[in-house]
């Protein structure tokens, strides 16, 4: 797909890598640009249109569909977490609601906006994944269950979406320094790196993207003969 002209709608444009999006989408001769966030008046950049649009809300979702009706490309960015593993008092709550923007979220937009893309020619959607769909190591548990399970709902609407033509792009990063990321000590990639290689991969007709080196070296150690997700040092 090509950006130049397209007209494409982020959520969670806001800040972090959705901001970066559509900033690159401006830079790259994208024709519209709709900013979606729970708060419209959070979206400050200059050039888009602002939506309200919280991806937990099925009325939200219509009326974005009833006002965006041109987008040829959906990004799908909105993402929460939160530390903690599965044995915490409180995961049956935190992993209901993380899977409600994660999971649920993605699904019904896409379901919602898979009309407008076939209407529009087919277009694309780029589904936000990380390396936690392939790793889990307790420390973002319900995190990374909610990414397990969007990558298979992205592999998924890859094969439905394709007798109309729509590309759908997986992207998998490791940290980026984003809010999201704050609090840990570890190495991270610049958002706008990683949105610069995901843009670069929808153009080029990839069906995923692997945005970093470790990324990479994950997804080499799937086939390991103790497989990365594994613990290791055994």
């Amino acid at each position: 797909m090509k950006i130049e002209n397209s007209v494409v709608l982020i959520t969670g444009a806001n800040r972090g890598i959705g901001l970066a999006f559509a900033q690159a989408l401006l830079a790259r001769g994208a024709r519209k640009v709709y900013a979606a966030a729970r708060d419209p008046a959070t979206v400050t950049l200059p050039g888009v249109v602002a939506l309200r649009l919280d991806v937990t809300k099925p009325d939200e979702i219509a009326a974005a569909v009833t006002e965006a009706p041109d987008v040829t490309l959906v990004i799908n960015n909105a993402g929460i977490a939160q530390p903690g593993g599965f044995l915490a008092p409180d995961s049956d709550a935190v992993t209901r609601r993380i899977f409600e923007t994660n999971v649920f979220g993605v699904l019904n937009m896409s379901k919602a906006f898979a009309p407008v893309l076939k209407a529009n020619g087919g277009g694309a959607l780029l589904n936000v994944l990380s390396v936690a769909s392939w790793v889990n190591g307790g420390e973002l548990a319900a995190y990374s269950a909610s990414k397990s399970a969007a990558w298979s709902l992205t592999n998924a609407l890859r094969h439905e979406l394709a007798a109309q033509k729509t590309q759908v792009v997986g992207l998998h990063m490791a940290y980026v320094d984003t809010d999201l990321t704050r609090g840990f000590d570890v190495q991270k990639s610049s958002a706008d790196d990683i949105v610069q290689r995901a843009l670069d991969g929808l153009e080029a007709g990839a069906d995923e993207v692997l945005a970093d080196a470790l990324t990479q070296q994950v997804r080499q150690g799937l086939a390991a003969p103790r497989a990365v997700y594994l613990p290791q040092g055994k």
